[in-house]
């Protein structure tokens, strides 16, 4: 041949830097993130808006830089055994030194054109993406009609084997995906914030039950009690909106909002008759009704309280606003009746903790993990762990959390120790 050897070896090294351009941007190009992009795209940062234009396309993109790293390696190879047969004149015979050439480029290219740019575009993936868009995007609508049929054949071939090539939207993330992506974000967003992310995505695996008060622990006015004891419940009430009942709270007759009370409190005379006045229309939910859709309810019906009843119409307690509110951003209220009433620290390190107490209440407050899945209070967790009303001073295993019954009241557990589990030593 006329060539020189030197314009081969030139050609051949220039054939080996396209393979690398191709392979890396392949790379930095499909290991972008899609949510990052889309943020720059918005901010009219010229690269992202290229990038993104490709990608709308990936079958596409992906044709264009398979038909470009096939042709210049395929290129390269026979580049490869010219030289090896040049080379090869007068010293080894042909059949030796192109298998040679052969193994060498092989190694070339790995290390050259596939490994390094690869990484490289994966650390990377910004630095290389962004300046291949401006090539790929004059390159594509040269060379579309070749990309269109190339693809064309592929896709045909995977419906063959029942392989949908229909779009799919890659910016669609489930609600367990988006948790991951939250809980990976690191320093990206402060802990407490991810706290209430999380919590958000919660609010649809937990039900009113989970952060209603008790039936039994319902504050609110009896209308057939004295106006002594009506004023007294009124005067120690820690909350602003109390339910008015007749004889028992099934019987409920409205919400009195102390408010209202006081504007009335300039009257001579004032009786249970004034209350009944006063009384708002009560606003019941269903129980099983998950957070996230009463928290909807709440602001649709512009209410802030409401009692949770059964299918039979039983009340089972009393769920608000603020109780919806606290488990996404935590406590942030200083209710008295809620101040470590339920759960109190002793000496030894340990807690007692009343039976009523709810168990997401003592998981939050004190970091464990009792099952949440059945009952809801720590008397009914108990009941069901042993199938039977216990003698006190019973102790079980819950979830490798210690737990000794102290006090039995009505057939119910009154009282329980809670001791933390110990941290497992590693040998």
């Amino acid at each position: 041949m006329d060539i020189p050897l030197s314009v081969l070896f030139g050609a051949l090294i220039i054939l080996i830097l396209l393979s690398a351009f191709f392979s890396g941007s392949e790379t930095g190009l499909m290991t972008l993130n899609r949510y990052r992009l889309k943020h720059l795209a918005k901010a009219r940062h010229p690269g992202a808006i290229r990038a993104s234009k490709l990608l709308e396309k990936p079958d596409r993109l992906i044709g264009l830089i398979l038909l470009g790293n096939n042709f210049v390696n395929i290129m390269a190879s026979s580049l490869t055994t010219i030289i090896a047969i040049e080379l090869a004149e007068g010293h080894i015979a042909k059949e030796t030194a192109i298998p040679i050439g052969a193994i060498l480029l092989t190694i070339i290219i790995l290390i050259f054109a596939e490994v390094t740019p690869k990484t490289l575009a994966a650390l990377k993936p910004e630095k290389i993406a962004f300046p291949a868009a401006y090539l790929y995007g004059p390159l594509l609508k040269l060379l579309l009609p070749l990309v269109v049929a190339v693809n064309y054949v592929a896709n045909s071939i995977l419906k063959l084997i029942n392989v949908s090539v229909s779009k799919v939207d890659s910016l669609t993330l489930s609600t367990e995906e988006l948790r991951t992506v939250v809980n990976e974000a690191g320093a990206m967003i402060p802990r407490r914030h991810q706290k209430m992310l999380i919590s958000l995505l919660d609010l649809e695996k937990v039900t009113v039950e989970d952060i209603m008060v008790p039936r039994n622990e319902i504050t609110g006015i009896n209308i057939e009690d004295s106006w002594k004891e009506i004023e007294e419940t009124l005067i120690n009430s820690p909350y602003t909106k109390l339910p008015l009942y007749r004889g028992e709270i099934d019987n409920v007759l409205g919400f009195i909002h102390l408010r209202d009370l006081v504007k009335m409190g300039q009257k001579e005379s004032f009786d249970q008759e004034d209350l009944l006045a006063l009384a708002t229309p009560t606003y019941f939910i269903p129980e099983g009704t998950p957070l996230n859709t009463q928290l909807l309810n709440f602001q649709r019906e512009r209410r802030r309280v409401g009692l949770v009843v059964n299918e039979y119409g039983d009340i089972q307690g009393l769920a608000t606003m603020e109780d919806i509110l606290e488990e996404i951003v935590g406590e942030f209220t200083t209710d008295p009746a809620s101040l470590s009433k339920n759960i109190i620290p002793r000496n030894d390190g340990s807690y007692l903790v009343d039976g009523s107490a709810h168990i997401r209440d003592i998981n939050r407050a004190l970091n464990l993990d009792l099952p949440t899945t059945g009952p809801k209070t720590v008397n009914g967790l108990i009941l069901e762990y042993m199938e039977t009303i216990p003698s006190p001073n019973t102790s079980l295993m819950i979830n490798n959390i210690p737990i000794e019954i102290i006090q039995i009241k009505d057939n119910s557990i009154k009282t329980v120790c809670i001791r933390l589990p110990q941290p497992k030593e590693t040998p």
